[in-house]
């Protein structure tokens, strides 16, 4: 796949991604917008030791094509997107590897107040290819973001009361660990830190909260503490998870539920959107309590955009990246999402395991990642399409049950569904893999299910060789 992906450039350091290639992103970037206004923008970056190499060279290249720099600092990318509505800039890049291992960086690259994604990228990396860019001379200035982000979080909860709240989180090492624990502690709540010293080579777990594994040391700190709940972010701070007072993990599309509840009491008849990997019982809730559920495509780019064009008032995908345009700018911002949380349990008396107890159970898997070449993985989903709209045609039974399709949904992937559960198998767009999730009313079912997705997975990797 290389450097240019379907939402954001990212790749290993040294390898896909040089200091060269850094600043030729910045030139290409000069050469891409010279039509569309974009004078001035903003760049952050995150805590990964390649950072400020990265940095160094994408602003002279900025710089070179004529464009004017805002440096806002080190930052989560979240911040990068706040920029954009509160700063005089037309634009904004983050240089980050988001949730990837140490070795990997890149750039979330935004032209106006939106991040372009898909053809957009692809034009971009055309444009820096062709080798013919726009000189200029561009002026640098700093202006840190973190402080005017605080304030602003101050100002938009100031009438929330959570000093009865004791919160957890696990910044991971990332970008998070500058801003998260100041913002929850200005709505009063005591908050516990783990890992909240900034680390690029993220010693104590990968930063990714969509994995089990990673959220471990926050299930023993939130049971050992008896803490409310427990917070994670990922390595910039724009995915996150979430564990009740139980210590059970809240995937994103149960956090959906209760962020969609109450955004639906003061907003009835909104609008909301989620995507292919998330639960059933989500769209169903949206639709139960009034509000309008979308099932769109996985990525946050391709989520915004989604927004947008249908005016939702909140978003969010499994992987934790959470998107509210009510009240907020309409961008995934984890810790921004971190204080809705906190402002919902603190109006109510209800532990937060409470305000999803009422879904009908279901027995559903978390994100499975499947190593798979970047070269590969879409033709291995392109041909298990192909198959499963074959079975969808001819109403053939599958497994050993003799499941028969009752939908098909392909905006991304395949999501299969059965009479009662589904399976997805999709390409990731970040990494080197394929993400499978399975939800069913039972045990039994969902191995079924399981078991001919990933049959269809074998065969068409057999025949790919």
């Amino acid at each position: 796949m290389g450097l240019f992906r379907e939402y954001d450039l990212r790749g290993i350091v040294g390898q896909e991604l040089t200091e060269s290639i850094a600043e030729q992103v910045g030139r290409a970037y000069c050469t891409y917008v010279k039509d569309c206004g974009v004078k001035t923008v903003s760049v952050g970056r995150d805590g990964r030791l390649s950072s400020p190499m990265l940095h160094q060279a994408l602003v002279r290249g900025l710089l070179a094509g004529g464009l004017s720099v805002i440096d806002i600092g080190i930052c989560p990318s979240p911040l990068v997107y706040f920029s954009l509505f509160t700063l005089p800039v037309d634009g904004g890049i983050m240089i980050t590897g988001s949730h990837n291992a140490a070795e990997y960086n890149g750039f979330k690259i935004c032209v106006g107040q939106e991040a372009i994604h898909g053809e957009a990228i692809q034009e971009l990396r055309r444009v820096m290819e062709s080798g013919r860019f726009v000189s200029g001379t561009g002026e640098l200035s700093e202006h840190p973001i973190l402080p005017d982000y605080l304030a602003y979080i101050k100002k938009s909860f100031s009438a929330v009361r959570a000093d009865r709240l004791h919160v957890v989180i696990d910044c991971g090492n990332g970008v998070a660990a500058l801003v998260a624990k100041q913002a929850l502690e200005l709505m009063g709540c005591k908050v516990t830190g783990l890992y909240c010293d900034l680390d690029g080579r993220f010693p104590n777990h990968h930063p990714d909260p969509t994995v089990l594994d990673n959220l471990s040391d926050l299930i023993k700190a939130v049971k050992d503490l008896k803490a409310d709940v427990g917070i994670g972010y990922d390595g910039d701070a724009d995915r996150i998870g979430t564990v009740d007072e139980q210590g059970e993990v809240l995937w994103g599309d149960r956090l959906m539920v209760v962020y969609s509840r109450d955004v639906l009491a003061a907003c009835p008849g909104s609008t909301i959107i989620s995507e292919v990997k998330a639960s059933q019982s989500l769209y169903d809730d949206i639709a139960k309590r009034g509000g309008r559920p979308i099932m769109w495509k996985t990525g946050h780019s391709l989520i915004k955009a989604k927004m947008k064009q249908e005016s939702a008032v909140l978003a969010g995908e499994m992987s934790g990246h959470m998107f509210f345009a009510d009240r907020y700018f309409g961008y995934d911002d984890a810790v921004y999402a971190s204080c809705r949380l906190i402002e919902i349990l603190a109006k109510g008396t209800q532990p937060l395991s409470a305000l999803v107890s009422d879904l009908p159970k279901t027995v559903v898997t978390p994100e499975i990642r499947v190593d798979m070449p970047d070269t590969v993985k879409f033709d291995v989903v392109q041909r298990i399409q192909a198959r499963f709209e074959e079975y969808f045609k001819s109403k053939q039974g599958l497994g050993p049950s003799k499941l028969v399709l009752r939908d098909l949904v392909t905006i991304d992937g395949v999501r299969a569904v059965f009479e009662h559960g589904w399976g997805l198998i999709r390409a990731s767009n970040t990494q080197p893999a394929l993400v499978l999730r399975f939800e069913a009313t039972s045990s039994e079912r969902m191995n079924v299910i399981r078991g001919i997705i990933e049959g269809e997975l074998a065969e068409a990797r057999r025949a790919l060789g």
